[in-house]
């Protein structure tokens, strides 16, 4: 991450002098206190929201503790009063349908200026996966101006990157074809439905030299399926909407031996202790303050603790979030990182606090489901619905549409294996498993979520 690191040392430190850690602390805290004096100057909602707050009474980072969090609900139910410039500033509207939410849809507007800000970002943390003259096959939505895969797009025609926008993988032999036409050295694109691409259709070793999967949690299973598929490496990307689409993506260094990974297993963590490590995550300090908190008392958590990303915009102008509760769960490594920069280390994101399911006294995640079932060679996707009548039922999507006798062993075999399922006979839990006839695709916009509701095949 040299090249990310340098641009954020460009825009926090203009002298030669090397960035520190306490460069980036003193730049964020002065950036604080100025988006939080324009919030309550300038946005309807945040000059109630903050009332009594101001950025005079951050004196330090921690300070930040004492204000108010922003949630998805607020941004629901008041999108409009967010703002801080006049609607004619607005480039770029997205429009955001949480799943299983009913009533107003979250909605993020950006200016130009905010929308250089991600090109920016995007054109550096991309430097360090592909060189000039190399193409980068984007599958995600890139058919509106602004969308994420136009302006990843922009971002690496800056370094003289082309960008081939392609759009979600709804046709995987379409897609492999043009892989093979254009020789691609890397991917951008959604975790499975990279992964069917890999287990559907033959894309010879060599083409593909990085991946990046982005907009949903990355399963470890999957970032080891196609590793060995391709003979690539995978990186993540860590982002949302609310955070002007690009928030941090991993370090290319990460643990130091990069295949080690899948072999050690990392320290007990409450929230999933089963997880192995990924090299942790650089983000856009530059742009971005990022707290991690207990999700239940709302107190800050030290580095090492998994908790919940809580996130401050320092730079955009027109819809700023303060301390943005974003639901994913991660956690800050102390250690420094092995790239040799002073930049955080957040470690993968683990799932998200409202993607779980209550069984008896334990917890049931999508992350715990993902790297139990993706290891299986014939699976290419799933979904999971908690029914009313105290069943957990699982479809799934497999290669071919030809489940047979063994990839349901082995389906069965990998739900024993998850600890809140060991005994799931005795806790009166009933498994279900369901071979969808169908195939599923993920337009990009959705997220793989444990549903709640009847028994009926969601694809």
């Amino acid at each position: 991450m040299i090249k990310l690191a340098k641009w954020i040392h460009s825009k926090i430190n203009k002298t030669s002098q090397p960035l520190t850690r306490e460069a980036i602390d003193a730049y964020q805290l002065v950036k604080l206190r100025e988006i939080i004096d324009f919030c309550r100057e300038k946005s309807p909602f945040y000059c109630r929201h903050l009332k009594g707050f101001s950025g005079k009474q951050i004196a330090t980072l921690e300070d930040l503790s004492d204000f108010p969090f922003t949630t998805s609900q607020d941004i629901r139910d008041n999108s409009l009063q967010f703002l801080c410039v006049s609607q004619d500033e607005i480039q770029r509207v997205v429009t955001l349908q949480t799943s299983g939410t009913t009533g107003n849809p979250k909605r993020l507007y950006f200016t130009r200026q905010d929308l250089e800000l991600s090109i920016d970002f995007f054109a550096h943390a991309m430097s360090d996966f592909v060189h000039a003259g190399e193409k980068v096959l984007i599958l995600l939505p890139g058919e509106k101006p602004n969308s994420v895969g136009d302006l990843i797009a922009k971002g690496l025609e800056r370094i003289q990157v082309k960008g081939l926008i392609h759009g979600p993988v709804r046709d995987p032999a379409r897609t492999a074809e043009e892989i093979k036409s254009q020789q691609p050295a890397c991917l951008i694109g959604i975790p499975t439905q990279v992964l069917r691409l890999a287990r559907t259709q033959h894309i010879p070793r060599g083409i593909i030299r990085n991946v990046i999967l982005t907009t949903d949690y990355v399963p470890i299973a999957i970032v080891s399926a196609l590793e060995k598929i391709w003979g690539c490496q995978v990186f993540n990307h860590y982002g949302m909407t609310e955070m002007g689409l690009g928030g941090g993506v991993e370090c290319g260094v990460g643990y130091g031996v990069r295949g080690s990974r899948f072999g050690v297993r990392g320290e007990k963590m409450s929230l999933s202790p089963h997880l192995l490590p990924l090299p942790p995550l650089h983000l856009r300090e530059a742009d971005l303050h990022v707290e991690v908190i207990d999700p239940d008392t709302g107190e800050a958590k030290p580095d090492g603790e998994l908790a919940e990303i809580v996130f401050t915009t320092l730079t955009r102008n027109g819809m700023p979030l303060i301390r943005y509760r974003t639901g994913d769960i991660a956690r800050f490594l102390p250690e420094p990182c092995h790239c040799g920069t002073v930049l955080k280390r957040l470690e993968r994101v683990q799932g998200r606090l409202d993607n779980r399911g209550q069984i008896g006294a334990d917890i049931l995640s999508m992350a715990d489901l993902d790297e139990a079932l993706f290891p299986i060679p014939n699976l290419l996707d799933f979904q999971a619905v908690m029914t009313e009548e105290s069943a957990l039922q699982i479809f799934l999507y497999v290669k071919n549409n030809s489940p047979d006798s063994q990839t349901l062993t082995q389906v069965q075999d990998a739900l024993r294996r998850i600890p809140s399922l060991s005994n799931m006979t005795s806790a009166g839990l009933e498994i279900r498993i369901d071979f969808s006839k169908t195939n599923r695709h993920n337009t990009g916009a959705e997220k793989r979520v444990i549903r709640k509701g009847h028994s009926e095949a969601p694809f």
